[in-house]
Formats: C-alpha cells, sequence, structure tokens
C-alpha cells in the first residue's frame, strides 16, 4: 500500500503530470482572475518545454553523476567481497518470449555487474522484489545473469520493492555469510540514493556506476526539445526528490 502511494505521489509531483496539473489550477484561477490565472498556464507550458530541452537534461542528470568508472585495481585495493546490483524495473510476461523479461535499465546494470565479475571473481547479489503478483526481479535478473551473459549470481533478495528495502534486506543477506565490503551497481544517475541508503544498511561501499547520461547534448539535433529530454528530467527530479525523502530520515 505504501509503495503504491509512494508511486502515485511521485507522479503527481514530478513532470509531465505536475505541469498538467499547474496548468489546469491555472485555468481554474483564470475563471476568476484572468490575467494571473492565463500566467500560469503560460508558466507551466514553458516548464515541459524548458525541461525537454537536451542542455537542461542533461545538466540535471549530471548533478547526480558524482562517482567515476570503478577499475579492478579499485576492486582489489578496497578489499571488496561482493557485487551487488540493483534492479531497474522488470517489464510483464513478453509474449515473444513467454516469460517476465528485464526493463532496458535493470538488463544494463546487469551485464555490467557480470564484467565486474569476470574481472574481479567476486560474487553476485541480485536485489529486487515483485509487484502485480510477477516473479521476483532478482531471479528474473538470475537468470538474465546466468543464461545470456555466463555469469553467477550466489544471493537473490526477493521481498524489496525500493532502494531502501534493497539496501536494508540485501544487508542482511551478505551480514549472515560474513560480507561487509561491496562494490554498488547502479546508473550514475541513481547512486548517490543508493549508496546513502547501502551505507546506512551497515555496508562499506565502493560505487560502481554504468549507464552514464550526462554530457551527451553535444550535437544540433539534440538542441531541439525532445521526449527523451523530458524523460530524463523527470528522472532526475524524481532522484532528487528520493534524495531529499532520504535525508529528512522519511525513507526512500
Amino acid at each position: 500500500m505504501w509503495f503504491a502511494l509512494k508511486k502515485i505521489l511521485s507522479a503527481l509531483l514530478l513532470p509531465p503530470v505536475s505541469s498538467i496539473l499547474l496548468a489546469l489550477v491555472g485555468l481554474w484561477i483564470a475563471r476568476y482572475h484572468r490575467r494571473t490565472g492565463i500566467t500560469v498556464v503560460v508558466l507551466s507550458l514553458l516548464s515541459v518545454l524548458v525541461l525537454s530541452w537536451p542542455p537542461v537534461s542533461d545538466v540535471l542528470v549530471r548533478s547526480l553523476e558524482h562517482h567515476p568508472v570503478v577499475t579492478a585495481k579499485q576492486l582489489s585495493q578496497a578489499r571488496t567481497q561482493a557485487i551487488v546490483v540493483l534492479g531497474g524495473g522488470a517489464d510483464t510476461v513478453a509474449p515473444e518470449y513467454g516469460v517476465d523479461v528485464l526493463s532496458r535499465g535493470a538488463r544494463e546494470r546487469v551485464r555490467y555487474a557480470v564484467h565486474l565479475q569476470q574481472q574481479a571473481g567476486l560474487p553476485i547479489l541480485a536485489t529486487g522484489g515483485s509487484t502485480g503478483g510477477m516473479r521476483a526481479e532478482s531471479l528474473v535478473m538470475k537468470d538474465v545473469v546466468e543464461r545470456e551473459f555466463k555469469g553467477r549470481v550466489r544471493w537473490t533478495e526477493v521481498e524489496s520493492l525500493d532502494t531502501r528495502s534493497n539496501a536494508e534486506k540485501s544487508a542482511i543477506l551478505l551480514k549472515a555469510a560474513g560480507i561487509e565490503r561491496i562494490a554498488l551497481v547502479t546508473h550514475g544517475w541513481h547512486m548517490v540514493r543508493a549508496a546513502g541508503a547501502f551505507e546506512r544498511a551497515g555496508l562499506q561501499v565502493l560505487p560502481a556506476p554504468m549507464g552514464f547520461k550526462g554530457g551527451q547534448a553535444r550535437k544540433l539535433y539534440r538542441v531541439l526539445p525532445r521526449a527523451s529530454a523530458l524523460a530524463d528530467s523527470s528522472l532526475a527530479l524524481h532522484e532528487w526528490l528520493g534524495i531529499l525523502v532520504q535525508r529528512m530520515g522519511l525513507g526512500s
């Protein structure tokens, strides 16, 4: 119930839904104060346009990508004991395969986790639970790691539904195995919040970010407003909202 409520609140607070709601409020205000209402509508529409501009989305995403790429030498120097890879969303059953499949983001994460495993020989923990009666995402991740990327997953954490519970429930499994130092694999834009959650759970974290988005808006065609840029802006604002909630001690 709380998970669903968080998703609803997040959708209402972030663009484009928040901009649409603001425009509707502006139309209502315009019935009584025309100039004020029209100003609100125009500002709401401009916010969508600005957030759809690649240079703006690029700045927002880069504000989150603080951690550099990790090397095999750093894994060794940090005495890393395991690799933890976070789920990124399992899609519904794909009719062409007849099974649950990973989202593009989750697939990118497990691919990189296997890459690190091949370099360092460390065990992998996959974390991610189930929503809507689907298989736990971590189980789907395990299948993809072992069947497609020829890696191996030692632990699957199947109960968590958000970043905070990813960390708390993964920490229980890892500490039971005597593991306290991990390399954490997730997208660069998600690492600030994810690393903070795992550190609060009592683990020593070496960030191993991947899937960097920032710094791509260089070509002329990318300075035109794009739906993908709006999606990136919304993603970055969602992360900053989550970081704020995390720092307030309200969970994430």
